[in-house]
């Protein structure tokens, strides 16, 4: 496993880092920018707009901590993993918008795949030990 290196343990422990980081930063970005996406959680038809905003936020923030901690890391993988494969679809839909948002729309859409696929890795290491982590888990 590569988690028996120091180097490879401390490569995990960056990369669970700069993973969970950038998506709890983006869950406090929900809070700080609420008045401006909800508007754009309305107009792609989310239901509670603004509630959903700041429920996001709140996945995105607390999933994230719990990756660079290695609290719950299950939930907190499986949760970022579904999250960001739904809003890929619900949120970036590039095929259905005019064609001058479609390519900013396929980059938030392939951006959310692509973490979402972090998410995936994460979670099947989620059942070992992670090195470096608070260690609280359902395994």
């Amino acid at each position: 496993m590569v988690f028996d290196t120091a180097g490879g343990a401390l490569v995990f422990l960056f990369a669970r880092v700069l993973f969970g980081g950038v998506l709890a930063f983006m869950g406090v970005n929900h809070f700080l920018n609420a008045e401006q996406m909800t508007p754009y959680a309305e107009a792609k038809g989310l239901p509670a707009p603004g509630l959903t905003v700041y429920g996001s936020g709140g996945l995105l923030v607390f999933s994230g901590l719990g990756i660079i901690l290695g609290v719950f890391p299950v939930l907190a993988a499986g949760a970022l993993a579904t999250f960001l494969l739904v809003s890929a679809v619900t949120m970036h839909d590039f095929w259905a918008v005019p064609e001058d948002q479609q390519q900013d729309e396929m980059t938030g859409f392939l951006k959310n795949v692509a973490m979402a696929g972090g998410a995936l890795v994460l979670l099947a290491a989620a059942g070992t030990a992670w090195p470096y982590s608070v260690g609280v888990g359902l395994v």
